[in-house]
């Protein structure tokens, strides 16, 4: 690299929050499926700790040999919902225990793939391990989950919707952090390194190290630069800048992949915040020309800033996938929490704001009260934005009991804290208890 090059590097790095969010070693587990369900979590456990057991290590070396941070090392596997269907268990709550305990033992920062994919109707784990959920997330302190329940293909699974409404209401009541472990998707990808909707799809290698960057903080900066000049220079600008994020994670991978003996898979490269000050995608928006977002604007501001992530980054490997977008999680974005607590941003915005970005209705605190139902229906409403624009789309929603809009609850750490955010108060419920499928679009049909 050229010399201003690796000095522009080492100023992204240490003045503008520039990261890689995440390493994610993906692991297949369909060589442990077993009808009993001891012999399985015994070839679970052997196997994610043999193949991950220099990650975390790996992971420290690259980041003091080249200067890079490395926030969180992960691990992604098979659904478990696909490994455990073999056994005769009424639940999987052994299977999550299993993983917690690899996770622990190898000290890595999460485990996904407690997993479901149910889009077109349930097979046989499915409901056991949907059914699991509010106990797995609440008893376990690494494990991450995700159910699937809509698709471009098959459509949106109404059924699942419903169940999932239900879920995520219980596991409010046992610990308002279960929920922060937990995402519903629509079109859910196979190679996503980010949590908590990680796993390792069934058409992935036995083994791979995908990766996850961030800098939002970077594309502020050179925005700022560009004060005044048309959107095709932000545009440009915002090309040129993800081009250069992207170069650094596929270094790391290249690096973490030749030393783990693991072939190197995708990088991911969403614009992921922190909580940290000058690390938001709300203020990349702002900077943009917003005054604050969630005005009008916002969605095209922000259909642009993801166009031209995905541009510049696709230049920069060769290997690009996982989400790749900017995430826009509230809690997790000082200038969301901003947005929210000024007026200018609420949950009917977020929504038409996921239609143009990556991933959906992210880190949201809302009313413990807030009906299953209901809950039910923002997940209905996401699949659709998401099976409808062929894209993928996700909620993580999180009622906290005992609290009502306005007050704040405190997650912590990369969580950060949230406002509580205001639902629509009409009902739902009529449309959820429906069920059934909600057929996939014409488009579909491209065979």
């Amino acid at each position: 690299m050229e010399t201003e090059k690796i000095k522009e590097t080492i100023h992204m790095i240490s003045d503008e929050n520039l990261d890689v969010r995440t390493i994610t070693m993906g692991i297949s587990l369909l060589d442990c499926i077993d009808s009993d369900s001891d012999v399985a979590c015994k070839r679970i456990y052997e196997k994610i700790t043999t193949k991950a057991k220099h990650l975390v290590e790996v992971g420290h070396q690259i980041e003091i040999e080249y200067g890079i941070p490395i926030i969180n090392k992960r691990i992604s596997v098979t659904p478990i919902s696909i490994i455990a269907a073999a056994s005769n268990d009424k639940d999987y709550f052994k299977y999550a225990q299993t993983l917690d305990k690899a996770a622990k033992v190898l000290g890595v920062n999460f485990i996904g793939g407690f997993s479901a994919l149910v889009q077109k109707g349930y097979q046989t784990g499915d409901l056991k391990l949907i059914r699991s959920l509010p106990q797995v997330l609440a008893e376990t302190e690494l494990v991450c989950a995700s159910v699937n329940v809509g698709s471009t293909r098959s459509g949106i699974n109404m059924d699942a919707v419903a169940e999932m409404g239900k879920i995520i209401k219980q596991a409010s009541e046992r610990s308002f952090m279960s929920n922060t472990k937990l995402v519903v998707f629509c079109n859910a990808v196979e190679d996503n390194p980010f949590m908590a909707g990680a796993f390792h799809g069934v058409g992935e290698r036995d083994t791979v190290i995908n990766v996850g960057v961030s800098g939002p903080g970077v594309v502020k900066h050179a925005l700022e630069k560009v004060k005044g000049s048309s959107m095709d220079v932000v545009a440009e600008t915002i090309k040129q800048t993800a081009f250069k994020v992207t170069r650094m994670g596929q270094l790391v991978g290249t690096i973490a992949s030749e030393r783990l003996g693991v072939p190197f898979g995708i990088v991911d490269l969403s614009l992921a915040p922190t909580p940290a000050v000058g690390d938001s995608v709300a203020q990349i928006l702002e900077e943009i020309g917003l005054e604050k977002v969630g005005t009008h604007g916002t969605t095209a501001a922000l259909a642009l800033l993801n166009d031209a992530v995905k541009k510049g980054g696709i230049m920069a490997c060769s290997h690009v996938g996982g989400l790749s977008g900017a995430f826009i999680p509230v809690s997790e974005d000082a200038g969301m929490i901003d947005g929210v607590n000024s007026g200018s941003l609420n949950i009917e915005k977020l929504e038409a704001m996921t239609a143009v970005c990556s991933v959906g209705l992210d880190m949201i605190a809302i009313p413990g009260k807030t009906p299953a139902e209901t809950i039910s229906a923002m997940i209905a409403d996401e699949a659709a934005i998401g099976m409808i624009n062929n894209k993928t789309t996700a909620v993580r929603v999180l009622p906290i009991q005992g609290k009502d809009v306005g007050e704040t609850v405190e997650f912590g750490g990369l969580l950060g804290y949230a406002p509580v955010m205001a639902v629509n108060n009409a009902s739902s419920a009529a449309m959820i208890h429906r069920g059934g499928l909600i057929p996939a679009p014409i488009h579909s049909f491209k065979n």
